[in-house]
């Protein structure tokens, strides 16, 4: 199944600046209200030039996901706290501020009560061989959403320094959408600001879904999907 993940170690049924995260295909969106789409617009020309001042540097990026995702109507997250001893490569202050920067411009609402998403994250230090899935484009295939699609795996050998980063639908208790990072030539250096949020910016970029009512400037009635 799609959701045997390997470094899980949560119980979910109990439950430098980041926001220049940006390099949006502007094609993806369809937006019908001329305001919603000037404060967009300026959102991004602003983030486009932070990051380009910055030095962002895009990284190769391998992503897969849930065909049972219900990526369109997502509207709030958390960030993943382990239980038990804590895990220094599942928490990190410029990773998770990367994350929090890069939901919140999506128009995704931070909660710590019932969030649709719950986002977690491990670094890994040593190489590693990974299950992945070939599949579609994921905006290709959220245009009919089929739920009985095959998942044709396929082995991945990840350099040493690499970043994951999940998704987890709480409601469903499983796994909708992962991506991991490494640099092309050589490891991320976990100790170094600059690479982490190349990596974040990289990962997060593949995915491209508004939070529901976001584009719209609706207000969306908080309820469990």
């Amino acid at each position: 199944m799609y959701n045997d993940f390997i470094f899980i170690h949560i119980n979910l049924m109990n439950n430098s600046h980041p926001s220049f995260a940006v390099r949006f295909n502007l094609a993806y969106l369809f937006i019908s209200d001329i305001t919603t789409m000037k404060k967009i617009f300026w959102y991004f020309i602003a983030l486009l030039l932070v990051s380009s001042c910055l030095g962002y540097k895009e990284l190769p990026v391998e992503y897969d996901y849930s065909y049972r995702g219900n990526f369109k109507r997502y509207r709030t997250f958390s960030i993943m706290r382990p239980i038990g001893v804590v895990d220094s490569t599942m928490t990190n202050a410029v990773i998770e501020k990367s994350i929090i920067a890069r939901m919140k411009f999506l128009g995704y609402r931070q909660t710590a009560s019932k969030p649709h998403l719950i986002v977690g994250f491990k670094m890994y230090s040593d190489s590693l061989k990974f299950n992945g899935y070939n599949q579609p484009e994921i905006e290709e295939w959220a245009k009919r959403q089929d739920e009985n699609l095959n998942y044709d795996s396929k082995k991945l050998d990840m350099k040493s320094g690499t970043l994951l980063i999940q998704f987890f639908d709480r409601r469903q208790n499983r796994s909708v959408w992962q991506g991991y990072a490494t640099t092309l030539y050589g490891n991320i250096d976990f100790n170094n600001q600059r690479h982490l949020r190349n990596a974040v910016i990289s990962i997060l970029d593949k995915y491209r879904f508004w939070a529901e009512g976001f584009v719209e400037g609706q207000e969306v009635k908080e309820t469990e999907l």
